[in-house]
């Protein structure tokens, strides 16, 4: 059953599971760091281990969950498997909650809403 409020319909049930599924993915800072790289350009996972400060077989299970959730995709470039994002938006969504943190970061209640306290 949908309600409606405000003019807006709500998802159904299905739509908002999907949802909180690809939101639980983004739950790990080092996924969020690997969807940022790699928002910047491909990347092998070697690099993006490097640059996420992650061990190989920590990232590449990373790489993996984010694959199978058809946020990222790879393809093979002679010997070794490259990575891109495969859903912009999710790309959109990751750069827009980074660039309100940083704004939100040098006032005094940024700490209470966006801090350590759970939320």
């Amino acid at each position: 059953m949908t309600s409606e409020a405000g003019g807006f319909t709500d998802p159904s049930p299905e739509l908002l599971a999907q949802a909180a599924t690809a939101f639980g993915l983004l739950a790990s800072p080092s996924r969020v760091h690997i969807v940022w790289a790699l928002s910047q350009g491909e990347c092998d996972v070697t690099h993006l281990a490097e640059r996420v400060g992650g061990t190989l077989p920590a990232v590449s299970q990373h790489l993996a969950k984010l694959k199978l959730a058809g946020l990222v995709r790879s393809r093979r470039e002679g010997r070794r498997q490259v990575y891109l994002v495969d859903d912009p938006a999710v790309v959109a969504v990751v750069h827009e909650m980074v660039r309100r943190l940083a704004a939100v970061a040098d006032t005094p209640r940024a700490s209470l809403r966006f801090g350590e306290s759970g939320a």
